[in-house]
């Protein structure tokens, strides 16, 4: 019997009907299922942002729900003054990468900053302090021993050494220098041999006072290096700090030792065989074995051997992972996902292979060390065990001042002024504690909770 016309076209429009119901339907659920975008704003260009956007990209494909934007804003400073204008206009990213010497500014901004254990906890992520060495999240915590922000690239100083050099000398090419005595005699040698100089350092500050100070267990400042108060002063100039100056000064007249100056600007000079030796920051050795044309050695930077319980522990160096208020929760439980995500072993053990920088958590050491890493590139367990050395103590957990980018540079001023032979060691650091006081007071008096 033939389909009555009517029926056929209310048929056919109630098909069209169930189709649309049903593509509508799977909009909707491809858009409720649609990953959530959280913005991460960095300052890590060349290799290193290659593994952070790799770190980012890997996580994006382990999940659906989040999707985590990396976005490469210039230096530190650049990267932390984009963040702070951009919550002024309420345009902030969720996370925030900032170096370590911005930890106490960062932490005095309250209104601005979710703190990480708060957010772990608020998203229901399984999170524990006692994963994390002490010595890396010990610099980020606050008096009560809360994770404030995520360790993420973290380095400390180590000792490199020219190993042709050292044979060419007559020296042990498999024992580097322990204490600055041995570093000084060696030093000799090498010159003697024909070194353009026998050592220099890269980060002048961040070596041969704030370093030096944590490991021969000194403190950098009263209060606990900052962590106890904002009220804290200077105390570098004091004998054991000033000695060491005043040695490197008078190293400085017969190039044992040569200033070659601030930030890195030194690491060049002992890759093309210029300086016996370099201490320099751990997060360099791939780069400095991918640059140099001899065999390298590796040690742990030295101490002065009459100084009680040296050696203690090193610091750290490098930045972090903050976390910015007023962004939606469903961002905030993604922020969290990917904390939890970057702190397992395998993700970390990656990460700390791939770019030199310290492991955060022991089981991210351990699993590197079982895949023979160490035993397979010599040297890149040495920062780790430096750090690692002790427990860190009052003076060797960390520093927490206020200002304290513009009081390493004030303090860099003072060194080169006795390394130039201008000022004694004792009147050069008695002007940086001066002049770094200063602007301690300023930073006390601008913060809203003191």
């Amino acid at each position: 019997m033939p389909l009555d016309p009517g029926r056929a076209i209310v048929s056919s429009a109630l098909r069209l009907l169930q189709v649309a119901a049903a593509t509508l339907a799977l909009a909707l659920s491809c858009e409720a299922r649609a990953a959530t975008d959280i913005a991460w704003w960095h300052a890590m260009s060349g290799e290193l942002g290659k593994q952070l956007e790799k770190l980012a990209s890997d996580f994006n494909t382990s999940q659906s729900d989040y999707r985590i934007v990396p976005s490469y804003k210039g230096s530190y400073t650049e990267t932390v003054t984009a963040a702070i204008f951009a919550f002024r206009s309420r345009s902030q990213p969720a996370i925030v990468q900032v170096n370590e010497v911005a930890t106490a500014t960062m932490t005095a901004a309250k209104g601005a900053i979710y703190p990480v254990y708060s957010m772990m906890r608020d998203m229901g992520e399984p999170f524990s302090l006692n994963d994390y060495l002490p010595a890396v999240s010990g610099y980020y915590t606050d008096a009560s021993g809360n994770l404030l922000s995520f360790p993420f690239n973290s380095s400390t100083p180590i000792l490199y050494y020219n190993k042709t050099m050292f044979r060419d000398a007559g020296l042990d090419p498999e024992t580097p220098p322990k204490t600055w005595p041995e570093l000084g005699v060696i030093a000799k040698r090498l010159r003697d041999r024909g070194a353009v100089c026998g050592f220099t350092t890269s980060w002048p500050s961040w070596i041969h006072v704030e370093n030096l100070s944590a490991f021969h267990n000194l403190p950098l400042a009263t209060r606990a290096n900052g962590f106890a108060g904002l009220d804290a002063e200077l105390t570098i100039n004091n004998p054991v700090v000033v000695k060491h100056i005043a040695q490197l000064a008078e190293w400085q007249k017969t190039k044992l030792f040569d200033y070659s100056g601030r930030g890195q600007s030194a690491e060049p000079r002992f890759q093309n065989g210029e300086c016996g030796i370099f201490i320099g920051s751990s997060a360099t050795r791939a780069d400095i074995k991918a640059n140099s044309k001899f065999e390298i050695g590796y040690g742990m930077m030295p101490y002065w051997p009459d100084v009680k319980g040296a050696p203690q522990n090193s610091i750290i160096g490098g930045a972090t992972l903050w976390v910015l208020r007023d962004r939606p929760r469903e961002e905030y439980k993604g922020v969290a996902r990917f904390f939890a995500y970057l702190s397992q072993p395998g993700v970390q053990a990656a990460w700390h292979q791939n770019t030199g920088y310290l492991p955060i958590t022991r089981a991210s050491f351990e699993l590197t060390r079982a895949q023979g890493f160490y035993e397979r590139n010599p040297g890149s367990a040495i920062s780790f065990e430096e750090i690692t050395l002790h427990p860190p103590t009052e003076n060797s957990k960390g520093i927490r001042l206020g200002s304290f980018n513009l009081i390493r540079g004030t303090i860099e001023e003072e060194l080169e002024q006795a390394f130039a032979g201008q000022k004694s060691a004792q009147a050069a650091l008695d002007a940086a504690v001066e002049r770094g006081n200063k602007l301690l007071r300023q930073f006390e008096r601008a913060s809203p909770d003191r």
